[in-house]
């Protein structure tokens, strides 16, 4: 087992505690296990950004073109976006989705290692990796804004029902720090969406001569960001906040994470993953 395994393998394994911190903190309603999970997870996460560094600077052609890569870098995005929300608005709830999230893709891109089919050639590059960067980034916010406004659209409609809130519900922030979070997300992951898609469309006209081919995925892209640029705009044009937005952010991550693995993985496409 080399190195590289052995650096994996204490990344799952702090993630895998790091969860375990944060569910004993939110079930126990007491800080303590969640600064432990935190701290535990934030040794992960800078063992996980170490691993990722290694990878690029050893064989760069090698990462870029892997699927595997992709998906451990969404992993990491994911709790840069927690511990970025956490320290700004103290939402330490998240860590109880973004932790146990992260270490599902970290094993899911394991099993993209079993195949090892590389992304096409063509794909390598430092404009692809600011397509790929801004792009996992703005993921990241969205997955962040999803989970708040799941726990908003849960939460409100207990204090409708006024049901009296207990165990997880009385450990949540209130509905305005959820909302608050939601606009963070997505006042932040729009440009940055935009960024990666603007930079992928550069991309592919300087790579195939077509900035779009009708390409599924780019298809898939479009409709997103549309989506995305719907709830960017009735956030702070029109100042919506609450119940709307939360579907929609609710939406836009799914429909995302549905794109990244749906398309990539089962459906041909230029960004194929296997």
């Amino acid at each position: 087992m080399g190195l590289a395994d052995l650096t994996l393998y204490a990344v799952m394994a702090l993630y895998l505690i790091g969860s375990g911190g944060h569910i004993c903190g939110i079930i126990t309603r007491k800080e303590r296990p969640k600064l432990i999970g935190g701290a535990i997870s934030g040794a992960g996460f800078a063992l996980h950004g170490l691993s990722l560094g290694l990878m690029l600077f050893q064989t760069p052609s090698l990462t870029l073109t892997s699927g595997e890569f992709y998906l451990s870098l969404f992993s990491w995005s994911l709790l840069l976006v927690l511990f970025i929300l956490w320290i700004k608005l103290r939402l330490s709830f998240l860590g109880l989705i973004a932790t146990p999230l992260a270490l599902v893709l970290l094993l899911s891109s394991q099993a993209v290692t079993a195949a090892r089919v590389p992304l096409p050639t063509s794909l390598a590059g430092l404009f692809f990796g600011l397509h790929i960067g801004t792009l996992f980034a703005s993921m990241g916010l969205m997955a962040m804004a999803c989970a708040a406004g799941a726990a908003y659209l849960k939460l409100e409609k207990r204090i409708k029902s006024k049901e009296k809130l207990t165990g997880v519900w009385a450990s949540l922030p209130s509905l305005e720090k959820l909302d608050t979070a939601n606009r963070i997300a997505v006042t932040v992951g729009f440009p940055l969406h935009t960024v990666g898609l603007l930079s992928g469309f550069i991309w592919a006209g300087l790579t195939w001569q077509r900035f779009f081919s009708w390409d599924p995925k780019e298809m898939a892209a479009v409709f997103i960001w549309l989506l995305f640029a719907y709830l960017f705009h009735q956030r702070l044009a029109f100042g919506w906040r609450g119940r709307k937005t939360a579907w929609l952010a609710i939406w836009v991550f799914g429909l995302s994470l549905a794109s990244m693995l749906g398309i990539n993985f089962f459906v041909k496409t230029h960004h194929s993953f296997a």
